[in-house]
């Protein structure tokens, strides 16, 4: 995901991805006026069962995939808007209302939930090579030995739009089924509209399936933080569902400490000290350090202390910074980065993520990856300025899809003549949001939804979050999240509802699999000292 500046390219990216098939122009007129798909207009589902062994304890699920209809607001809330897809393992022979259910979903913004459905808390789980391309097909999935199933029936959800979730638009005539579908990607393609259809979705879905006594979680990675945090406050000041937890992977809530593009947002400097400590992470990782720390976490210890110190008084002077200051500074950013002194001072000491991605390898004519720098692939134009792609999306992408695809029609008998997007078919997304507390029309021109999870823990003082994040992950650093909780407007006595862990991966924890088990102990543990079930 990529700060405001660089919106358009993210959508564009996303949008040659997923190109939607449609008959030929040329024979529009020899043709029968399609008509709305009557298969999006009711809920959808198909029921199958089986057993997972998580860390050597069996358990018994049955699984349900299909589709719920999310329906508009006031005067508009018997018309149906989305189709949103899901998959739900529920543990079966226990009482729901003493069973935890957790709600998943990636990023993106706009993307399908395959990521941690196949590699991370799903009972599958596809195999992928821990820092290096995974070979192409066929590729093997295997029981998940870190499923979440153990700890909580788990629901993953695919954004409208993607997966197999659609915008629904169903008048009978073609020319105003076209501008209820403008409507419906102008109202729901944004950090508030899609933020009240998952929501709804998860009343929904408790509704259905009886589980509103339940103990309740949000698990959110990456864009999909931004969303937990919306979707808290919308539960619990709108909707009056107190959440037990909400669990946040590879967190991003304030797009102005984003390492993307900060060359775009020049005087706010703050990226570039919260980004520091995941270039030397990645720099001692690749041995590219011109002296080798003995261990990485006392070295990133260090590293932080001097970048939300001298670092950032430095930034801060701007022009006022003498040459022999800027040198000194230079010197001292090699030693944390690798990157050569002369480098850095052309820089003026800003080296933002796509630069250093294509720097700190690059008299080898390599990138390191941008959501894992572990990973590192060819550069696609040695000269660049920044990294052209992403290596670890390109290392592990067609194992997850393929294994989904064939999973979801073969196991779960969900698909058949139907198209899994991997992202939503979007050309814009709307980053502007409405914060807690805002009256009037007034919106931010940056997304920031900092307030909308501090008001969900100050209405719900019993709410806790746990952060969880990788030190190689450069889409999100760690210490940008770090930087982030600890500035919730919040009074200090719910400081102590946050949680932190972090992990020698990157943006998926769980593509590393010592991280993975690491990260299911962890969540599980959360899990059961919030859901107030007493030990049972």
């Amino acid at each position: 995901m990529r700060k405001l500046p660089l919106a358009a390219a993210l959508a564009a990216l996303l949008l040659s991805s997923v190109a939607l098939a449609g008959p030929d122009k040329k024979d529009d007129k020899a043709k029968p006026e399609p008509k709305p798909d009557a298969a999006l207009l009711q809920p959808q589902s198909s029921t199958s069962e089986g057993s997972v062994s998580v860390e050597g304890k069996r358990v018994d699920y049955k699984a349900v995939a299909g589709t719920l209809i999310i329906h508009g607001s006031g005067d508009k809330e018997d018309e149906p808007e989305i189709s949103m897809f899901y998959v739900a393992y529920l543990k079966k022979g226990v009482d729901a209302s003493k069973r935890p259910i957790t709600f998943i979903y990636n990023g993106g913004p706009g993307s399908a939930t395959v990521w941690l459905h196949m590699g991370a808390f799903g009972p599958k789980r596809v195999v992928t090579a821990d820092d290096s391309h995974t070979p192409a097909a066929p590729y093997q999935l295997v029981n998940n030995d870190y499923s979440l199933l153990d700890a909580s029936d788990v629901v993953f959800i695919d954004a409208p739009g993607a997966g197999f979730s659609r915008l629904i638009a169903d008048d009978a005539d073609k020319g105003k089924r076209a501008e209820q579908m403008k409507e419906r990607e102008k109202k729901i393609y944004g950090v508030d509209g899609d933020g009240h259809a998952f929501a709804q979705f998860i009343t929904q879905f408790m509704s259905k399936y009886g589980r509103w006594n339940s103990p309740k979680y949000l698990f959110g990675e990456s864009y999909g933080t931004t969303r937990s945090a919306v979707v808290a406050n919308i539960l619990e000041n709108e909707d009056s569902v107190d959440l037990n937890g909400v669990i946040l992977l590879s967190q991003i809530l304030n797009f102005d400490t984003s390492i993307d593009g900060p060359e775009f947002n020049p005087g706010i400097d703050l990226p570039y000290e919260l980004g520091l400590p995941t270039y030397a992470a990645t720099a001692f990782y690749h041995h590219k350090l011109p002296q080798q720390p003995a261990a990485l976490e006392p070295f990133l210890q260090e590293v932080e202390q001097y970048a939300m110190g001298p670092y950032a008084q430095a930034l801060m002077a701007g022009t006022r910074l003498g040459d022999a200051q800027k040198q000194a500074v230079a010197e001292k950013l090699h030693e944390y980065t690798g990157l050569p002194v002369a480098y850095l001072v052309k820089a003026n000491l800003r080296v933002s993520g796509g630069m250093f991605e294509h720097e700190l390898l690059g008299q080898g004519d390599e990138t390191t990856g941008r959501l894992d720098t572990r990973f590192s692939g060819p550069s696609l134009d040695p000269l660049s300025k920044s990294s052209e792609y992403d290596p670890q999306s390109s290392a592990i992408s067609s194992a997850y899809v393929a294994a989904f695809n064939d999973y979801v029609r073969r196991d779960l008998k969900f698909g058949e003549h139907r198209r899994y997007r991997l992202f939503a078919d979007i050309s814009h997304w709307d980053f502007s949001h409405k914060a807690p507390g805002v009256q009037g029309e007034a919106l931010q021109s940056s997304t920031n939804v900092m307030p909308d999870l501090a008001m969900a823990m100050k209405t719900n003082p019993n709410l806790k979050v746990y952060v969880n994040g990788g030190y190689y992950d450069l889409a999100t650093p760690f210490f940008a999240a770090d930087y982030e909780d600890h500035h919730l407007p919040i009074p200090a006595s719910l400081a102590g509802n946050i949680s932190y862990s972090w992990y020698p991966s990157g943006h998926m924890v769980y593509a590393h699999a010592p991280s993975l088990k690491l990260l299911h102990d962890n969540v599980a543990r959360f899990i059961g000292q919030t859901d107030n079930l007493g030990g049972r």
